[in-house]
């Protein structure tokens, strides 16, 4: 297959970020086979969707293909998805989460959200934390006394890369489970908007015009620092080096082969990351590293 143009998402599942562009807030790069376009900064993730659009709508009417890379987790853990939804489909849970998420630039209900689907499961249910002031029914605040749900803590994936956060931790420094639930719902919408048109990695056949795959920058923090400039925004700079290493892989033919290096096991509900080798060896030794984080104060730590 052939990509012609490159997109890649630095998600948030925040609240607006404000006019001034700034870390921690979410940043794109888009990388035509003539042309980078300088990283793009979107306060919120309303004016961030409106672009992914008007862009999925410009290269489609150029005939162009598009790899459309976004930084969180398209999959829970085996068994999160057959729970909610009756069956482990991955999607089906997209869709769950473009009903279920209320989502404004100032507020949105995910916090409700994850105290709502632990009452669908035993013991604490799988997701932790809350920043808010007023407490959440069913969703505790801090990791203690986590388990009793059945469900493993990190995908396959995550496992076999160490420093990669839970999808059950919502909030604190460097956690995705806001970024994940936030993301899907949007990533649903966009596949209803252009019905037919967008296949999702690893989920689906990459034989549509528009593919959505996951990534993970943190993968390539070495060649982001070597290639940041001195005042760069870090986010600024991992989508748009990140771009770049996407399309030197697709010019020099190897983009095919990562896309199909991803674990039988997984491609039904989890998910993989982009990049992330799939080698057996590989990941049972990075297991062997990987130790989940202690018990912090998130709760000081703010939305």
């Amino acid at each position: 297959m052939s990509f012609d143009s490159i997109i890649v998402v630095d998600w948030s599942g925040g609240n607006d970020r404000g006019t001034k562009p700034k870390k921690d807030a979410i940043w794109a790069a888009l990388l035509r086979r003539d042309k980078a376009e300088p990283p793009r900064y979107f306060r919120n993730r309303q004016l961030a969707v409106g672009w992914l659009r008007e862009t999925f709508e410009a290269e489609l009417a150029a005939g162009r293909r598009v790899f459309a890379g976004f930084d969180f987790p398209f999959g829970y853990p085996d068994g999160f998805a057959a729970r909610v939804m009756g069956r482990a489909d991955p999607l089906a849970l997209w869709d769950w989460f473009a009903t279920a998420i209320e989502d404004g630039p100032q507020r949105n209900n995910r916090f409700e959200v994850a105290g709502r689907l632990n009452a669908m499961f035993p013991g604490t249910g799988p997701f932790w934390f809350n920043c808010l002031r007023q407490e959440i029914p069913g969703l505790p605040r801090r990791k203690t006394g986590w388990g009793g749900h059945g469900l493993a803590e990190r995908r396959m994936c995550e496992r076999a890369a160490p420093g990669a956060f839970s999808c059950w931790q919502m909030g604190g420094a460097g956690a995705v489970g806001s970024q994940v639930m936030t993301g899907m719902a949007a990533l649903s919408r966009l596949r209803e908007r252009f019905p037919g048109k967008i296949a999702v990695w690893p989920f689906e056949p990459l034989d549509r015009p528009i593919a959505l795959v996951e990534v993970w920058p943190s993968l390539y923090a070495e060649a982001v620092l070597a290639a940041s400039g001195p005042d760069e925004i870090r986010d600024a700079a991992q989508v748009r080096v990140l771009a770049d290493i996407i399309a030197g892989l697709r010019d020099e033919g190897t983009l095919d082969r990562i896309l199909a290096d991803v674990p039988d096991e997984v491609r039904a509900e989890e998910g993989w990351i982009f990049g992330l080798a799939s080698d057996r060896t590989a990941r049972a030794g990075a297991e062997r590293i990987f130790a989940p984080p202690e018990n912090e104060r998130w709760e000081e730590l703010a939305c």
